[in-house]
């Protein structure tokens, strides 16, 4: 059983790998006609907020987190992007400056496509216009709903969503029965969830002694996903 068979996951998570899948050939050679390819090491700035954009990213392998930073430097997490997604393309359409930053999770390999390559397929490709249209309506009903869900909700359910989200994220190869392990520092995720880092061990705790979570060390593993579940609150 898929997870969106039980739980409404694609409001709560970004999803841009339906940019890239399957576009024609001749699409695919406009875009990545002068791409290259950098790897980027964990923790590794890919592009930094208020910089101005020379063109877009696209994540071969690894992961990426993509974040604000206040005043004060405290960092809010707002998406984490997996093997197969685009990031840093708003910037390049709103003819911005980059409105976040992003930074390597783990060791990715990510591709670096030329702003002019990218634009110049936008103009002739319909088949990305649509997807991008589509790809930028999802994810304005996500933050609709992220924002609903810091405002309403307790850390505990906030937590449980995020590590249903994430759970989906890090399964690489998957079979069904296969343990997934949730490899996050203990910051990181108190910045995903929106909470203070000494409430999210806390709530981590909670999960663990109910037997939903088990922890080896950073990594996350969980065990019971319908008590996950339940604990999100659907």
């Amino acid at each position: 059983m898929s997870i969106r068979d039980i739980f409404p996951i694609d409001k709560w998570d970004f999803k841009s790998q339906s940019i890239m899948a399957g576009l024609p050939e001749e699409d695919m050679a406009w875009l990545t006609a002068h791409q290259s390819v950098h790897i980027y090491s964990k923790g590794e700035i890919i592009f930094r907020e208020g910089a101005y954009p020379t063109g877009i990213f696209f994540i071969i392998t690894g992961m990426a987190k993509k974040f604000k930073t206040d005043k004060e430097g405290k960092e809010q997490i707002i998406y984490v992007a997996n093997a197969g997604e685009l990031i840093g393309y708003h910037a390049i359409l709103e003819e911005d400056r980059f409105p976040d930053s992003a930074a390597a999770l783990e060791e990715s390999k990510v591709g670096f496509i030329p702003k002019e390559d990218f634009l110049e397929t936008l103009r002739k490709s319909p088949l990305l216009n649509r997807r991008l249209l589509k790809t930028l309506s999802h994810e304005f009903a996500v933050l609709v709903n992220s924002i609903t869900l810091f405002a309403h909700r307790p850390v505990r359910e906030r937590l449980a969503i995020q590590l249903i989200v994430l759970r989906e994220k890090y399964k690489v190869d998957f079979q069904p029965g296969m343990p997934v392990e949730i490899n996050m520092s203990r910051d990181d995720l108190a910045s995903l969830v929106g909470a203070a880092r000494e409430n999210v061990l806390r709530a981590l705790a909670e999960l663990r002694e109910e037997g939903i979570i088990i922890t080896k060390g950073r990594k996350i593993i969980v065990t019971d996903v319908p008590k996950l579940l339940s604990v999100a609150n659907y």
